[in-house]
């Protein structure tokens, strides 16, 4: 034998690296999203600014026509209202997208477990 015995043999090193990096591998958790926690909070935030933005816009665009036109509180009432209306639309919009969103990803998650009857034959 010409190698010192002292000496690793890179062969096997390799081959321990390859075992040790599929080890890690296996028993690396998913990654999980940064803003997981504050998802639903966001959702939250974005629906509320959703009707009061409507709510703004149709104050702003009446008040804004009674004020041209000389006839004060309809048109304000008016378009309040259809801007209240627009806003529960958005967030009805955006409810049901949240709601799409959570189920692929639970879908996802199913179909990606592995299912432990195939390991038993």
């Amino acid at each position: 034998m010409s190698e010192h015995p002292s000496e690793p043999d890179p062969e096997r090193l390799a081959a321990l690296e390859k075992k040790l990096a599929a080890v890690r591998k296996a028993q690396t958790p998913p990654p999980q999203r940064i803003d997981h926690h504050l998802s639903q909070s966001n959702m939250a935030w974005r629906m509320v600014i959703e009707m009061v933005s409507g709510l703004g816009i149709g104050f702003g665009i009446g008040y804004g026509l009674d004020a041209l036109l000389g006839t004060l509180p309809w048109f304000m009432v008016l378009f309040t209202m259809l801007g209240f209306a627009a806003g529960v639309r958005v967030m009805l919009r955006s409810a049901r997208e949240m709601n799409e969103d959570r189920a692929a990803e639970q879908a996802d998650t199913l179909l990606a477990e592995p299912e432990e009857d195939d390991e038993r034959g």
